[in-house]
């Protein structure tokens, strides 16, 4: 008997996103709209957190950040206290929060290679290759159809921010703009003269937005300078650093955003890789983030 003509399309539409039909583009179906679950990664041992904003479609690809924890911390941990949750539901991104693949106290640490972890050790050969995990992690969800790969985005807290930064040093060509948190580099500090960054630690295959926020209170990494090996030189410093990378030629405009929040802006960037810091007076080693003006730099962006 010959299928009805409405059947018969109902029976195509479902071929078409169940990806049955070869042609059909990838449809994500990681989960619904406005959860948060754990997916596995690249069919390892590693997973990450997923959140998917309440205005998720599986039909269209959205932007993605890649939420890092701190040293010590977790992906769980991270995406909670960030509260990064709520303003993805209002903006619209994708939050991937995975766990660090070096196991330390009662969370994880990033391997940033030729620099001491927390614990004081320089990770060996054999560590996990974070770059390489995160690598896979934006991969799999772009082959799913769950997210844009040229609005791919990074932030993180602390040993996260490094880790963010490292990022934008090594794998420029997978992130439109990073946003560390209270741990801003431009490389690992040159072993001559630890108050200047390394400049052959770092070179970013193209230009890199940049907007990084910081506390003047910090203790544990001082914007100021000093502190542990890992940190040595100034946020000032990375910055100009990012600036001279991203090839900035205005002179930089220090300004205030809110009662106790200055900025530092870099413009006039290599195809708009505008480089920023904000600064919390009082601010300690914490998230002190705007999160809406974190998502406004971001968005701004496309690879």
């Amino acid at each position: 008997m010959t299928m009805p003509k409405p059947l018969q399309w109902l029976a195509f539409l479902f071929l078409l996103l169940t990806g049955t039909v070869a042609q059909a583009a990838p449809r994500c179906v990681a989960g619904p709209s406005g959860t948060t679950q754990t997916i596995p990664i690249g069919g390892g041992t590693r997973s990450a957190l997923l959140h998917l904003p309440r205005s998720f479609d599986p039909a269209r690809p959205a932007p993605l950040v890649i939420l890092l924890h701190g040293s010590g911390g977790t992906g769980a941990a991270m995406l909670r206290d960030s509260n990064l949750a709520t303003a993805s539901d209002q903006h619209g991104f994708v939050i991937a929060a995975p766990d660090a693949g070096i196991p330390h106290d009662k969370g994880f640490v990033w391997n940033i290679p030729g620099v001491p972890t927390v614990a004081g050790t320089i990770p060996g050969p054999d560590a996990p290759d974070d770059v390489a995990f995160i690598g896979a992690l934006i991969d799999q969800l772009a082959s799913a159809g769950c997210i844009d790969p040229s609005r791919v985005y990074a932030t993180g807290l602390s040993g996260g921010g490094r880790m963010t930064s490292w990022l934008g040093c090594v794998a420029a060509d997978r992130f439109a703009a990073i946003a560390p948190v209270v741990g801003l580099r431009a490389g690992n500090p040159l072993a001559s003269d630890p108050s200047r960054p390394d400049p052959a630690s770092c070179r970013p295959s193209r230009p890199v937005p940049v907007i990084a926020f910081a506390g003047d209170a910090d203790t544990t990494n001082p914007i100021q300078g000093g502190g542990a090996k890992y940190w040595s030189y100034t946020m000032h410093a990375a910055e100009q650093r990012w600036a001279a990378l991203n090839r900035c030629t205005a002179a930089p405009i220090t300004r205030w955003v809110a009662a106790k929040v200055y900025e530092e802006r870099y413009t006039a960037c290599r195809n708009g890789a505008d480089v920023v810091g904000r600064v919390t007076v009082g601010g300690g080693h914490s998230w002190v983030v705007d999160n809406d003006a974190l998502w406004a730099f971001l968005s701004r962006h496309r690879r």
